[in-house]
């Protein structure tokens, strides 16, 4: 997990050439194109959307990973808190794709405001919409960044 402000993106170049894409596209400019719809860059293996949602403060709420792949999150409006927590600490009860949910305890939060991004690496289990402070509407930009093919 990577947590820093955009004008830091491309520091983190060089884990794998498709993040290097996904960094290189993390400017006002080209996030300011990218709607709800989502948005093919290298098909599935690099594309991305726009979310708007409202957080929650519902505990309850899975947490998800992925194995395949690399997410990255960044705020365009709002304030929205992510937990994370290790794999092993979530109880698996929906399974689809690249996509396992389920319960558990956050180990570590985050805050996550305009300006900054979060990187999801395989296994970073995160429950995302959280409220930080109070039930707020956000807009987040999500890069899926494919790492393993099958």
């Amino acid at each position: 997990m990577i947590c820093a402000n955009l004008s830091d993106a491309k520091r983190y170049k060089g884990i794998h050439p498709r993040l290097d894409r996904a960094l290189d596209l993390l400017t006002a400019e080209t996030l300011q194109t990218i709607g709800t719809e989502r948005q093919s860059i290298e098909g599935d293996a690099l594309f991305a959307t726009r979310f708007d949602v409202t957080t929650c403060a519902d505990e309850s709420r899975l947490f998800e990973y992925h194995r395949r792949y690399i997410d990255i999150f960044t705020l365009m409006q709002g304030c929205e808190r992510v937990d994370i927590a290790s794999p092993e600490a979530i109880a698996v009860t929906a399974h689809s794709g690249d996509y396992w949910g389920g319960k558990g305890t956050p180990e570590q939060s985050l805050i996550l405001t305009p300006g900054r991004f979060l990187i999801l690496f395989p296994g970073d289990a995160h429950r995302p919409g959280m409220s930080a402070a109070e039930t707020e509407n956000i807009s987040r930009i999500v890069f899926k960044i494919l790492i393993e093919e099958v």
